[in-house]
């Protein structure tokens, strides 16, 4: 095992390698850097200035030497400076981060929370009533964008009803931790019911195909109750395919929800990388999108490995 955890961090540092220079490269390629910016904002600049300023900054050199200056500089913990904030990079990432975090991880609880419990009841009755009920909703929220689903919570709960408030993280003077739950109840609902149909499937699914294989038939003939061919021997091998849509959406945890966070303007990862991109702040949107690569992979990992403990025919030797 711990071998094979080694080997897999190996790979992950090379798969993260090859991603922040593709990240950069991508970066690097957009049309303008930040001494046009300051060229077009201040016409009293001169053409000497501007080479001047390029050359301080090495955006006139070629893209592979910019490259390995900014991760020599990355492997120290260095990701320079937000041209934005006028701070360093991870110094700004920090405050959005925690609120995506808690956004999304409030949103992701809720998520498992409603959607495995529904799956297994409609996987226990296929094409019953309640399947197809189940079904419908799932598919509804597969359809369904985020944006409406947001503005329709918005339009009932707060400009009709007045309950919550219609987007920010917390009212003037602030209110503590109910004050904060208010204001994450909607982006977190909206969240919700936008990724509950997908895992709601799978687990419906997988348990389906758990239910008619040969073993469970086998404990059905020993005189095992249902309760215990359910939990006991169905429902861990329903979960891998659950445990690979987990770990593949963890990575959203740390990059934030574009959509949701610029409708309720909560002010998370997602909007932080949109504006760092759109404002050419080169350092602010390499670092926030290497730590989403990073997270993912090792949701990535963090999976093979529930594999093995829900699964013991499954090793890593």
């Amino acid at each position: 095992m711990t071998a094979y955890i080694l080997r897999r961090l190996a790979e992950s540092l090379v798969v993260l390698a090859v991603m922040s220079f593709v990240i950069y490269g991508l970066i690097g390629l957009m049309p303008g850097d930040p001494i046009d910016l300051m060229l077009s904002a201040d016409p009293h600049l001169t053409t000497a200035d501007v080479a001047r300023l390029k050359s301080l900054m090495g955006v006139d050199q070629p893209l592979l030497k910019r490259y390995g200056v900014w991760a020599a500089a990355a492997l120290t913990g260095d990701f320079g400076y937000s041209r934005l904030y006028v701070t360093p990079a991870l110094t700004v990432l920090l405050p959005p981060l925690g609120r995506s975090a808690l956004l999304m991880g409030v949103s992701f609880i809720a998520t498992i929370l409603l959607a495995l419990p529904l799956g297994i009841i409609a996987a226990l009755k296929p094409h019953s009533s309640r399947d197809h009920a189940i079904n419908l909703a799932a598919f509804a929220s597969v359809s369904m964008p985020s944006f409406w689903i947001g503005l329709m919570l918005i339009l009932v709960f707060a400009a009709r009803l007045g309950w919550l408030p219609a987007g920010g993280i917390a009212d003037v003077g602030g209110g503590g931790v109910g004050d904060l739950a208010r204001h994450l109840l909607l982006p977190a609902a909206t969240l919700t019911l936008v990724g509950f149909g997908s895992f709601t499937r799978y687990m419906r699914a997988g348990l389906i195909e758990a239910m008619s294989q040969d073993y469970i038939r086998t404990a059905r003939a020993k005189g095992a109750s249902e309760r215990r061919i359910l939990v006991g021997h169905a429902l861990r091998n329903a979960l891998s395919a659950v445990v690979t849509l987990i770990a593949l959406s963890f990575g959203a945890l740390f990059s934030g929800a574009l959509v949701t966070e610029t409708l309720f303007a909560y002010p998370g990862m997602g909007k932080l990388i949109y504006d760092a991109i759109l404002g050419n702040d080169f350092n602010l949107a390499l670092a926030a999108l290497l730590l989403a690569t990073v997270m993912t992979l090792l949701a990535n990992l963090a999976a093979d490995l529930a594999y093995a403990a829900i699964d013991p025919r499954i090793t890593y030797r």
